[in-house]
């Protein structure tokens, strides 16, 4: 057999060893043919049959979810079944098996092909990543209307194979796949779409196993049973491995599970330098029920709540009382220790109506997060109230993301007053000092970081966007993704002077992009200054474990050096050093 390798996007650390088990792609199965007007009523039954038949098997596995299961699963469940109701969805390809007398399947993924597009032109990484929700879901009744159970099938492989390591290889996986399989232990996942704001990448992260994504093809060339290695901190898949390479990856495992078994032995240890300098590890997190995952990696609070997560998927907005109980959830559950809830971060490419979208020309540049609320002033109002109330249940603190310039925050704090206003003629009771921060991700923010700090509670720095516009590189676009660096020296300087203007002004600043939880980036950061990193729960021990082998006199001499620097090729060989000096 030949060894071969192949790279992706690495989404969940770790190594695994196993054997290949492959999930069939339906929609590659799709063909196009013909009815007779006479069979549309037939054609669309078995159309509705499927849908409902998906949806029963949807409402059995959030019925039969384990008490410990990640608390993503059953809001990705909730999800996909709210999408089953959507018409674009339930209804619309009806209209298409009428209009073109085609097969359900055909009429299926036609209107999944424009859901799909009209995703493609959100700017927003996390929300583009969002259309393979449509695709899994889309899939799973495709497979019901070609009259195949490949779940069942896979089970019974499964079965055979129990004793052995298994790594899951498939086009996507979709939660509800992965529940499906709660009896196994899946080794790794590995998947040829997917970014690392995909749900797949979520889920892998939740269960703590190795994964990569966007491998492109990997489904099609790996044969079902092969022997496979997942390097899931490095990206790379080896299949077929040489004895010698299989022997050395075997050795890196054990290393690797050592290691997280040591980690553990810090959960409850606090993030502080050699020499006394306190670091505090938020989560980042996209529901409320994420909370769980937060507490239980030692977080001492959410630095980044993504609302857009209650606005997806729905044919409208979240009204302002589904909004507070979501807000006010995860105040309580987090006991007192502080809460970061960003503002709606969406585009007007993104509409409530999924067939009324407005194509942008350039939606990285268009009206989004705060333009787009300071366009619609009713849901920066409703958002508004419904944070205000939360703020009496826990320590709620209000972030405003993409500010570009002072009048867009002095517009909305003019809004945000009269939110205020407005309850407390009600009589409603919330935090009349609720802090009110920006998200520093657009180049002129990180310019104007001073004015900014002056008019501001806090300040968070958002590095996936600021890296993706300081340098005009697009993260979802192959051709030019190997050019999205964050230690590029321009990057590294906008950090810089935001960090500099916070501490001019005495105002507490963070960390809650990608950035924040990347041990190679930890002593850097906390080099140059920072005191706030907010990540995915998941990387929280193995940043803190960075921190308290480190020593911060030391870290910021060797930060300064590294800022000095203006040629990339040189700050990469300081940055392995840096990393590799333990104190």
């Amino acid at each position: 057999m030949t060894s071969f390798s192949m790279h992706g996007v690495g989404v969940s650390s770790g190594i695994a060893i196993g054997n290949a088990h492959l999930i069939s792609h339906a929609l590659l199965e799709v063909v196009h043919f013909k009815i007779e007007a006479s069979a549309i009523d037939e054609e669309i039954a078995r159309f509705e049959r499927a849908i409902g038949l998906v949806k029963h098997d949807l409402e059995q596995l959030k019925a039969q979810l384990p008490k410990n299961a990640p608390a993503e699963l059953s809001a990705f469940i909730n999800t996909h079944l709210a999408m089953l109701s959507d018409k674009s969805l339930s209804e619309a390809p009806k209209a298409i098996i009428r209009t073109e007398l085609c097969n359900a399947e055909w009429a299926l993924k036609q209107q999944m092909d424009d859901i799909v597009a009209q995703f493609d032109a959100i700017e927003d990484a996390y929300l583009r990543e969002r259309k393979q929700d449509v695709v899994q879901v889309v899939e799973r009744v495709i497979k019901v209307l070609l009259g195949r159970d490949q779940l069942a099938a896979s089970e019974k492989k499964l079965q055979a194979r129990q004793e052995r390591a298994m790594i899951l290889v498939a086009h996507d996986v979709s939660p509800a796949d992965a529940i499906q399989f709660k009896h196994h232990q899946f080794a790794a996942f590995i998947t040829d779409v997917g970014g690392v704001t995909s749900h797949t990448a979520i889920l892998a992260r939740s269960l703590n196993i190795p994964s990569i994504v966007a491998l492109q093809r990997a489904r099609d060339l790996i044969n079902d049973g092969e022997l496979m290695i997942v390097d899931g901190s490095e990206g790379v898949v080896i299949v077929n491995p040489d004895p010698e390479v299989l022997a050395e990856y075997q050795l890196k495992q054990n290393q690797w599970q050592l290691a997280q078994q040591k980690l553990q032995r810090i959960k409850t240890t606090k993030a502080v330098t050699v020499d006394g300098v306190a670091i505090d590890l938020l989560a980042n997190i996209e529901v409320p029920d994420d909370v769980v995952a937060a507490k239980a990696s030692g977080a001492v609070g959410v630095g980044l709540y993504r609302t857009e997560f209650l606005f997806m998927n729905r044919a409208e907005m979240p009204d302002e009382q589904e909004q507070f109980e979501a807000y006010k959830h995860v105040a309580e559950a987090m006991k007192g220790h502080p809460v970061t809830i960003r503002t709606l971060d969406i585009g007007a490419d993104k509409q409530l109506n999924p067939d009324e979208v407005v194509t942008a020309t350039n939606p990285a540049l268009g009206l989004r997060a705060v333009r787009y609320c300071l366009a619609e002033p009713q849901i920066f109002h409703s958002q508004f109230r419904a944070l205000l109330r939360a703020s009496h249940y826990g320590q709620v603190k209000i972030l405003i993301p993409m500010l570009s310039n002072l009048a867009e925050l002095r517009q909305t704090k003019l809004l945000f007053a009269r939110a205020k206003e407005s309850l407390r003629q009600q009589g409603i009771p919330f935090d009349e000092q609720v802090p009110i921060g920006g998200m520093i991700e657009v180049p002129a923010a990180a310019i104007n970081a001073d004015a900014f700090a002056q008019e501001l509670d806090f300040l968070s720095i958002g590095t996936n966007d600021l890296i993706q516009y300081t340098l005009a590189i697009d993260r979802a676009d192959d051709a030019v993704a190997h050019l999205y660096n964050p230690l590029h020296p321009a990057v590294l300087r906008l950090i810089q002077m935001t960090i500099a203007a916070a501490a001019k002004y005495d105002k507490p600043v963070s960390v809650c992009g990608e950035m924040a939880g990347d041990t190679k980036l930890t002593r850097l950061l906390v080099g140059m200054g920072m005191r706030q990193l907010s990540m995915h729960p998941a990387h929280i021990l193995s940043v803190k474990s960075q921190i308290l082998q480190s020593e911060e006199n030391v870290l910021a001499k060797q930060a300064k050096k590294i800022l000095s620097m203006t040629d990339l090729e040189k700050i990469d060989p300081l940055i392995k050093k840096f990393n590799g000096e333990v104190h």
